[in-house]
């Protein structure tokens, strides 16, 4: 049996034959959308799960910190603090993830 790429070569020159230039060019064009769509699905897929592995982490952090419904007496003024510096960290841990997903967009062909 011939190899896939030279299957997909005869598939285009008999469509070309067949259907004409027009159409040629838009089975060309979609040979090379199906021929990198496996390495596309991949890219995504390892993305898929590097956020799961963050969300799994981020889970495990928050289940291990004492949350104040839980006994432990906090005042007030110093709640709004904590809150405000966890808020803040919060939004540097996303800012940094954004960046790294640019870094990863900008590296990909």
């Amino acid at each position: 049996m011939p190899a896939p790429q030279t299957l997909m070569q005869a598939v285009v020159a008999r469509l070309g034959a067949r259907l004409g230039s027009g159409l040629l060019d838009a089975a060309a064009n979609a040979a090379v959308v199906l021929q990198d769509a496996p390495e596309q699905v991949r890219r995504e897929l390892r993305l898929f799960w590097d956020e799961v592995e963050r969300e799994a982490q981020r889970l495990e952090r928050d289940a291990a910190q004492p949350s104040p419904a839980a006994g432990a007496r906090v005042d007030e003024t110093d709640s709004a603090v904590v809150s405000a510096a966890d808020v803040q960290g919060r939004i540097d841990g996303l800012r940094a993830q954004v960046a790294g997903f640019s870094r990863r967009l900008d590296q990909v062909p």
